[in-house]
This record gives structure tokens, sequence and C-alpha cells, in this order.
């Protein structure tokens, strides 16, 4: 059974910095979630204050409210994905609350909560443990590229975005379960710290990985899920976007990951990357497609991030794109990933023949 665990947000669930969270919130096989902590929505579902679907995750003002009425609880996780992986203030008092109530703690930042001698020594007072996800890996465990990656069968969808925070994760957990309902073998690998914490087998934190294993680790976890799953398709979580300055990622995944297939995300109301104008308008989709394909890749469909959308702009972009773009144009949370399955399927049937 997972481990019951709280959400540490403390006043930042309403905002994109809170994805960690929000990813928790929709979907975890690891840990059982059974509340939040962030005053500001305390009293309110986890769940309708994300996307309006109450999911029966409580928000609490305090630790103590939340203790006192969930029950047994072993885990407080750092649910903010912060600029830089910086920790909040806020957040590390209630870190430091958690410890004193025995709660071990579960962080996916850069900083490092075994690097702060203060909670290393409040962690061992109160028997609890200092878990950082985003803990490079030592030298021995890394894998450097081979190309055994060319000996995968199974068509690799790589899913991207056109900017960060697009819903990259989320849209391959739900590929990788529409694709299960259907009967298929899918698998997904996870290159992030939530992946990890919602409780992917495969997969490793790209952005704490030495540079020159990034394409190894990539190779690594596809062969390594490949062959002990007997995939029939793999997908891989993007990171970041192919241009945005503050951490341009991609094309790791198609050419170092051979993902010759893409399924592109959009946020058609974003014009700046990361919201800031002197990070430069992202670019036409067009432009990206074009990009993608240059790199051996097609983009079988573009699913859309319909962020500050009505229902009816949602459905509007919906159309338009489909029109101009003569491909599948999907609304994940509002109407699943069902609609691209055939096309999916018939990669993988396409695979079979090919490889017989």
């Amino acid at each position: 059974m997972a481990e019951r665990a709280l959400l540490l947000t403390n006043g930042l669930l309403a905002t994109p910095n809170a994805k960690t969270a929000h990813g928790l919130i929709r979907d975890s096989e690891r840990y059982t979630i059974v509340g939040v902590i962030d005053p500001p929505t305390a009293g309110r579902d986890a769940g309708e204050v994300l996307d309006g679907k109450n999911r029966q995750i409580p928000v609490f003002a305090t630790l103590e409210d939340a203790l006192a009425q969930v029950g047994p609880v072993q885990y407080g996780i750092v649910g903010v994905a912060t600029t830089g992986g910086i920790l909040p203030l806020e957040v590390l008092f209630l870190i430091e609350t958690c410890l004193q109530n025995g709660l071990s703690v579960v962080n996916g930042l850069h900083d490092l909560l075994n690097d702060r001698p203060t909670l290393v020594q409040l962690a061992a007072e109160n028997n609890a443990q200092l878990i950082d996800i985003r803990k490079p890996k030592p030298r021995a465990d890394l894998h450097f590229w081979s190309g055994e990656v060319f000996r995968i069968t199974a068509p690799i969808i790589a899913v991207l975005g056109m900017d960060c925070a697009m819903g990259k994760r989320t849209t391959a957990r739900l590929l990788t379960q529409a694709c299960q309902a259907a009967g298929l073998n899918a698998q997904m690998i996870y290159t992030g710290q939530t992946g990890w914490l919602q409780g992917g087998q495969y997969g490793f934190v790209f952005d704490s990985t030495l540079n020159d294993f990034i394409s190894g680790e990539i190779e690594h976890a596809l062969v390594t899920c490949w062959r002990e799953t007997g995939a029939e398709v793999l997908f891989i979580e993007g990171q970041s976007a192919l241009r945005n300055p503050s951490g341009p990622c991609g094309l790791e995944f198609i050419v170092s990951g051979n993902a010759k297939h893409v399924v592109l995300m959009h946020a058609p109301k974003r014009r700046y990357f990361d919201y800031e104008p002197h990070w430069g308008e992202i670019p036409p989709v067009e432009s990206e497609i074009e990009i993608i394909q240059k790199f051996g890749a097609d983009v079988i469909a573009l699913a859309l991030h319909t962020e500050d959308c009505t229902p009816e702009e949602a459905r509007q972009f919906q159309r338009d794109y489909a029109d101009r773009l003569g491909i599948p144009v999907l609304l994940p949370l509002e109407e699943g990933l069902e609609p691209v399955v055939p096309k999916i399927r018939q990669l993988v049937e396409k695979t079979v023949r090919y490889a017989d």
C-alpha cells in the first residue's frame, strides 16, 4: 500500500509554482495524498483548487490541523517547483514543523535539504528522513550513450512543449493510461522529479544529471523499460522547450532517444516564454513542427494547454489548429487522449509488420 503523505505548498497551491503538487493531486501510485498545507486555500478541496474537480483531498491551514484530522502520515512532500529550484522560506518553516512531528520530508528541488545542517540535526532528533530526489547520481551509476536504443522495435513518442509548464508530464501519463485502457502495452519514461513521485518505474531526473550522461540516461531508461516490460509503445516525458532560452531542451529525446514521433504541447494564449516578455515571444506552432521534422521526427498530434481559455475558446482553438495543421488536436484535461489512440495503434502495428 502506498504510504500516506501531505503536500507542502504553503501559499503557492493556486500558482504554476506548485506544479509538483498539481501532478500528485491528479495521480500518484507511490504515495497516497491525504491533504495539502496551504493557508490561502484552506477549507477547500485540492482538486477543486486545481481544476474544479473534487478529489477528496482537503486543504489545511496548518500541519497541526491536518494531523488532527487525517490520521497517521509518514511523509511531507515539498509540492513546489520554483524557478532555479530554490526552496521558498515559507516552505522551509513548514519542513521544520514536519520534522518536529516525526514526518520524513521528500524534496524535489535543487536546494537540497541534506545540505542544511540544522535540518539534518532536526531529522536525526526526530527519527525522520530527508529525501532529496534531485541529488545527482554517483558517477558509477550513470550511463554513457552506446547505440543500444536503435535495437528497440517499439515506437518511441516524445511529449514536447512549446514552453515550460505546458503539462508534458500529465499528458504523457494520460497517453500511457489511454493506450493501456485500449489494450496496448504502453510504458512511460519519466524525466523529472514529479514523475518519480507519481510512481514512475523507469526514468531519471534530467536536470540533475551531468550533461555528458544525459544521452546515455535517456537510452538506458528506454532500453531497460522495453526489455523488462515488453512495451509495444514508449512515451518520454519532455522537459522545458526547444527554444525557451532559460533551458532549451527536447532534441535530446529525438536524437539520442530515437523518438521518431512527437506529441507537441501548446498554450494558445501564452505569448512569451515563461510569461516573461524580455525572454522573447513563443514562435508559431508551424515553425516548431518544421524544426522537429528536420530532426527526423513526425508530429502526430498537437495537445492544447488551455490556461486562461473559456471552454468555448478552447474548442475554437482546437478547430482552428486542426484546420491549419491537418493533425489531431487534443484537449487532454477536457476530453482525454483517446482520440489519438487509433493513430498510435497504427504505429504499433506498422512497427510489428516491419520487425517481422
